[in-house]
């Protein structure tokens, strides 16, 4: 518990450092190319998500035009 404790102190407490360093133009630089490289990344991971997504959906319309064929020849 009481490493819980100092977890959570030192959590407040750097996040009150990174506050106070955001408000210098060096950090508001920092932070703001932080979050460009963070939308950046976010940016990638869904566009990969997508075509994977696209990748897989086209995959199953193939299957199934092969099961609907195989199907159809069996009747």
């Amino acid at each position: 518990m009481k490493n819980a404790l100092w977890f959570i102190v030192g959590v407040a407490v750097g996040a009150v450092a990174a506050h106070q360093y955001s408000r210098t133009e060096q950090g508001a630089q920092f932070f703001d190319e932080v979050d460009s490289r963070a939308r950046e990344f976010g940016s990638a991971v869904i566009d990969g998500y997508k075509q994977r997504e696209a990748e897989l959906r086209a995959a199953v319309a193939e299957a199934e035009d092969t099961i609907a064929d195989l199907s159809n020849k069996l009747k």
